[in-house]
């Protein structure tokens, strides 16, 4: 059956774009609701293992594509649930990045000067803090050891976590059932809640329709709770202003299907994705050397053999994130956690004479999986990727019940961006093979292309109509009324984990969305505090602010 409402905000997706927007949209006093096309998940629900229908495949959407796979949020919270709480800001020349377009791609409007506010109300409303020495894991001490030892620099990451809750299990990534991680279900969401807001989930956006008002009407499907390829229901809502926050691999499938209800779109909508730069290697140790080389030791006599105890990343090697790099040469290294399993199937085994990523040889490497440490780098990308013909529904043609779908996305890798590739892998060997220290294990694209769990770009903020879908202000070219204020609107890759960036952004889109509401007749304010009532950031940001 179908059924119709009506609100002044409905939002797609309660990741950080979406979350970040119910929750000040409804303390300013508009009807909002909110579609999520996952389940509602927190705490006591987050499981430790890998099971099917268990919390781990229900809160993830892996799209395989050609050429590049996503790997992101699906749930309530959305990417803050699944993500690993590191929260850089973007470096300041990521914002005078000129990639393939040969000038300046974000807005004039926004910089690492005029953002720092907004980043500043994001840290106090999670909080986020930068972990000591003493609160950094076994892997990322090993990984700091490793850098020194290598000449080279390393620090703690800024993260949202609450230390004396965590307990170094290595879940988090598929929740935090602990609650030491300061994900939206924590903060911005129970705040929205309160302030009337309605999120509904297991909701999927289909598509967008202008009304005679001048507002929007938005379809969507209910999908069944344990397979997500099948719909339990559907329904139609108009809505004055509509947000649209459900990830960089879902925003622009749901505009491209609506172009037939809303008319032209700009051409950007789909075009111009980036996957963050992002390459994964995995290192095998060897427990005598960095007992030897780097002084190390634990229980047992062990040097390391820790793989699988800690929480994401906690140290970072910035040394390549120098200003006067040339473009294309700028990365970061991180120690992060990835469970073995993902390893097992994309690690190359290093000078196999067979297959480099199955076989004997990958399962010998497998039996010495609790001295693995994995690098993440994150790169400059030339933002080669564009989204073709949408599937009849949802952002995927869904292959299992739940997590898997074959997506329309495909991504051929410019010189620019294998040769950033290059210089981190290369970065990553000199670390962790000098001395003999470790074997490094490459991540295979041959088996599902390129990979990213930071998908950005894919209706981007920018001045150029020809590059951009939106203006500064987050509003879609040609479509008053739609924002877009997830990692899509992120113009390119920003060297580090992008989640402080997409959220910062989303805060500073905010104001404007606020006015396009009274224009349109909804008595709504703007100057909430942060979800638990503190002010200094909201003091921050008055100046900026314009009634």
């Amino acid at each position: 059956m179908t059924s119709t409402e009506s609100t002044d905000v409905l939002i797609v997706g309660s990741g950080f774009g979406g979350a970040i927007a119910a929750y000040h949209l409804a303390a300013g006093g508009a009807k909002v609701v909110v579609l999520e096309r996952g389940p509602w998940l927190e705490g006591e629900d987050f499981e430790h293992d890998f099971l099917l229908g268990s919390s781990y495949t229900r809160i993830f959407d892996f799209v395989v594509g050609d050429g590049m796979s996503l790997l992101g949020g699906n749930c309530v919270g959305g990417g803050s649930v699944v993500y690993f709480a590191a929260m850089p800001r973007a470096p300041r020349f990521v914002f005078d990045r000129q990639g393939g377009l040969g000038r300046r791609m974000w807005p004039a409007a926004v910089t690492r000067d005029t953002l720092d506010p907004w980043y500043d109300r994001v840290c106090e409303a999670l909080p986020v803090t930068r972990q000591g020495w003493d609160e950094v894991t076994y892997s990322g001490g090993l990984f700091a050891a490793a850098c020194d030892h290598a000449g080279r620099t390393a620090n703690p990451v800024p993260v949202a976590i609450d230390t004396e809750l965590c307990t170094n299990c290595n879940w988090m990534m598929s929740g935090c059932r602990f609650d030491a991680k300061r994900s939206l279900l924590l903060n911005y969401l129970p705040a929205a809640v309160a302030h009337g807001a309605r999120i509904r989930p297991l909701h999927e956006v289909q598509r967008l329709a202008r009304t005679a008002d001048g507002g929007y009407r938005v379809s969507y499907n209910v999908i069944h709770d344990v397979d997500y390829r099948m719909s339990v229901g559907s329904g139609e809502i108009d809505a004055k202003v509509v947000i649209l926050a459900a990830g960089a691999g879902a925003t622009p499938v749901i505009l491209q299907r609506s172009e037939e209800t809303l008319g032209a779109l700009p051409h950007a909508v789909g075009r111009y994705f980036s996957g963050n730069g992002e390459r994964l290697n995995t290192a095998i140790i060897d427990e005598d050397r960095a007992r030897d080389l780097l002084g190390l030791t634990r229980e047992d006599d062990l040097a390391y053999a820790a793989n699988q105890i800690g929480k994401g990343p906690c140290v970072a090697s910035w040394d390549n994130l120098d200003p006067d790099l040339p473009e294309f040469s700028r990365f970061c290294l991180e120690q992060l956690y990835f469970p073995p399993g993902f390893g097992t199937i994309l690690a190359q085994v290093p000078g196999a004479a067979g297959p480099s990523w199955f076989g004997t040889e990958k399962k010998k490497i497998v039996e010495r999986w609790q001295s693995w440490l994995t690098i993440f780098a994150m790169t400059e990308d030339d933002n080669e990727g564009v989204f073709g013909t949408p599937p009849p529904t949802g952002n995927a043609v869904r292959i299992s019940q739940q997590m898997l779908g074959r997506g329309p996305i495909s991504y051929r890798p410019t010189e620019n961006t294998l040769s950033g590739w290059r210089r981190s892998d290369a970065a990553v060997k000199d670390i962790l093979e000098r001395d003999g220290l470790a074997e490094v294990m490459p991540w295979t694209n041959d088996v599902v292309g390129a990979y990213t769990v930071h998908p950005l770009a894919s209706c981007r903020i920018g001045d150029d109509p020809a590059t951009s879908a939106l203006d500064d202000r987050h509003e879609l070219r040609g479509h008053p009324g739609i924002f877009v204020t997830d990692g899509s609107a992120v113009p390119g890759a920003v060297t580090v984990n992008p989640a402080l960036t997409i959220a910062a952004l989303a805060e500073r889109a905010m104001p404007g969305i606020v006015r396009a509401l009274r224009d349109r007749g909804v008595d709504v304010t703007y100057g909430a505090p942060s979800p638990d009532g503190e002010t200094a950031g909201r003091r921050g940001v008055a100046r900026l602010v314009r009634d």
